[in-house]
C-alpha cells in the first residue's frame, strides 16, 4: 500500500519502545519505585501461559534503569499486571496514545488504549518521546511554520497552541531519560550510537506482527514477509537539551536495533551535524548491513537533489 500515509495512518503494536513510558507511569502513580529488583528468570507465568523474556537465565536482578537498558520482558509483564489496564490507559492517554495529535494534515486515525492490543501511530509515538524529552510538556506538532503573502512575498508565523504541562515530577523523568541514555551507551544500540559527539538517548523495539505459539520459537526464514516482526526506535537528542525526537518502524524487518536503530543514528547525524551518508553506507544501510556509518560523509551541502531512479541524494563529485 504504497499510498498509505504510515506516520499518520500505520498503526503498529509498539513494542518495547512502550517501557519507557511505562516505567515513568509506576513512578508517577506510585506503583513502583526506582530502586525496587525484579528478578527476571527469563519467563513469566500468569493466567496458565507462559510469557518468555531473556533465554532460559534471563536478566536475574533488574531494576527500573536496567530494566530499560537490558530490556526486561518480565519486569514490564509484572509491572503491566501491578498497574492493571485502567491506570496504564489513564496516564498514556495525556501523552497522545490512541489519540489524535491534532497535527496541521488530515487523515489522522485514532484508537483505543488498553483495549486488547495495543496499536499506535508512529506520529503518536514521535509525539509521546517529545514529550518525554520535553519533561512532561506536551507540544502539538506542526508542519507548517509560516505562510507566505503571494505578492508581497512576506512570511506570516503560524500561531501554535500554548504547550501544556502534565505535571511530571523531574526525578521521575531524569530516572528513565537516565534508562534511555544506557541504551544508547551501553544497551541495544550502543554498537549503532558508537562515536557520536553527542549524547542520545533511546528505545529499541522488537514486535510481532503475528501471534507465535507458546511452544514455538521465532523464525523467520520460515514465515512470509508480511509475518515478520517489525523493526522499531524511538529517540531523541542531544539527551541533555532535545532539539529532535523521532520515531521509526521499519515493516517486518526484524531486530528494531539492526534495522531501526541507524536510521536514526543517520537522521540525528544530518540534523545535528550536518553529515550526510556516504553512497556506500546509503547502499548498506538500504540492505541492514550497517550500524554505525561507513565510508566518508559529506555535509549537506554537498549535496544536490536530483531524480535518479529513486535515489533520492547524490553527490556533486560521484
Amino acid at each position: 500500500k504504497p499510498l498509505l500515509n504510515r506516520a499518520m495512518r500505520g498503526t503498529y503494536p509498539p513494542g518495547s519502545t512502550y517501557k519507557p513510558f511505562m516505567a515513568l507511569a509506576a513512578l508517577e502513580t506510585g506503583k513502583r519505585s526506582a530502586s525496587e529488583i525484579i528478578n527476571d528468570q527469563g519467563s513469566w507465568n500468569y493466567g496458565g501461559h507462559t510469557f518468555r523474556s531473556h533465554g532460559d537465565t534471563g536478566l536475574g536482578p533488574v531494576d527500573m534503569v536496567r530494566s530499560i537498558v537490558m530490556s526486561s520482558n518480565v519486569y514490564y509483564y509484572s509491572l503491566a499486571n501491578t498497574m492493571g489496564v485502567d491506570a496504564i490507559h489513564d496516564f498514556m492517554k495525556p501523552l497522545g496514545f490512541g489519540q489524535i495529535t491534532g497535527i496541521d494534515l488530515p487523515g489522522e486515525v485514532r484508537l483505543g488504549i488498553g483495549q486488547g492490543y495495543n496499536a499506535f501511530t508512529m506520529l503518536q509515538l514521535a509525539t509521546a518521546t517529545a514529550t518525554l524529552a520535553n519533561g512532561g510538556v506536551v507540544r502539538k506538532p506542526r508542519l507548517v511554520m509560516a505562510t507566505q503573502d503571494p505578492i508581497a512575498r512576506v512570511d506570516r508565523s503560524v500561531a501554535g497552541e500554548a504547550p501544556l504541562n502534565l505535571g511530571f515530577k523531574p526525578e521521575n523523568v531524569a530516572v528513565v531519560k537516565q534508562g534511555l541514555i544506557g541504551v544508547a551507551k551501553e544497551g541495544t544500540s550502543a554498537r549503532v550510537f558508537a562515536g557520536t559527539p553527542y549524547q542520545s538517548a533511546g528505545k529499541t523495539g522488537t514486535a510481532q506482527a503475528v501471534t507465535i505459539g507458546q511452544k514455538d520459537k521465532y523464525n523467520a526464514s520460515k514465515l512470509e514477509e508480511h509475518q515478520r516482526d517489525h523493526a522499531l526506535y524511538m529517540a531523541f537528542a542531544p539527551a541533555d537539551e532535545p532539539q529532535i525526537a523521532l520515531a521509526i518502524v521499519v515493516e517486518n524487518a526484524g531486530f528494531g536495533a539492526a534495522q531501526a536503530a541507524p536510521i536514526a543514528r543517520r537522521v540525528f547525524d544530518y540534523w545535528l551535524l550536518g553529515d550526510y551518508p556516504s553512497i556506500e553506507d546509503i547502499d548498506a544501510s538500504q540492505k541492514g548491513l550497517a550500524a554505525s556509518p561507513i565510508g566518508v560523509r559529506r555535509k549537506k551541502e554537498e549535496i544536490v537533489m536530483v531524480p535518479s531512479e529513486g535515489v533520492v541524494g547524490v553527490a556533486k563529485n560521484r
